[in-house]
């Protein structure tokens, strides 16, 4: 037997549960929001996604790719490695103004929310954390070989500055800080990178 087929786009439902656990984390979104929100039944959720839980991991995921896309492509097109840390750092300050919300980070927001307490929650954190960290460290190498950068300071180390810098600016988005207060301390954090060319 087959079963019936289903009748909703699958992606789109994982989009807006993605969005929904980002606003309100896991804990506060309900199953009810969830069917609510995706417009499905509940034999649905339980046949497409097995559980709130395995959705929520699909989700940090898809949210992990999106990120990494998007930065992927910024690091592609931009003039020099530099612009493109400033740009990543700067353009927080867009937060401040998101219909949407002060959302922060789900990454980070769901490291916060569990802590370790959940093994395979914590791995997705830690491989989302990872692949921004390899995208800057990809950037603080090139900045280096263009000379926008000292080579004396491990470009490992830098990108862990760097992915410390966002998820604090994100946090203080989130904590309610105004744009100019998130603009002046990520052109800060550039300054001190370009101190150690």
């Amino acid at each position: 037997m087959l079963g019936r087929p289903r009748e909703f786009d699958e992606n789109g439902a994982r989009e807006v549960a993605m969005q929904l656990f980002w606003a309100k984390g896991y804990e506060a979104t309900s199953l009810s929001n969830l069917l609510a929100a995706m417009g499905i039944s509940k034999s649905s959720f339980y046949q497409t996604f097995e559980s709130k839980h395995t959705l929520f991991e699909q989700c940090l995921n898809q949210y992990r790719d999106i990120i990494v896309s998007t930065m992927s492509k910024g690091l592609a097109n931009a003039p020099t490695s530099m612009a493109f840390i400033r740009h990543a750092l700067v353009d927080i300050a867009n937060d401040t103004n998101d219909p949407l919300g002060r959302r922060g980070c789900l990454i980070m927001n769901t490291a916060s929310e569990f802590s370790q307490r959940d093994s395979s929650i914590a791995r997705c954190v830690e491989a989302g954390i990872q692949a921004t960290r390899d995208i800057f460290l990809q950037a603080v190498n090139a900045a280096q070989a263009d000379g926008d950068i000292s080579s004396n300071t491990r470009a490992d180390i830098l990108a862990d500055y760097i992915v410390t810098v966002v998820s604090g600016l994100k946090n203080q988005v989130k904590a309610g800080a105004s744009r100019k207060q998130i603009i002046n301390i990520a052109e800060l954090s550039v300054s001190t990178l370009q101190e150690m060319a």
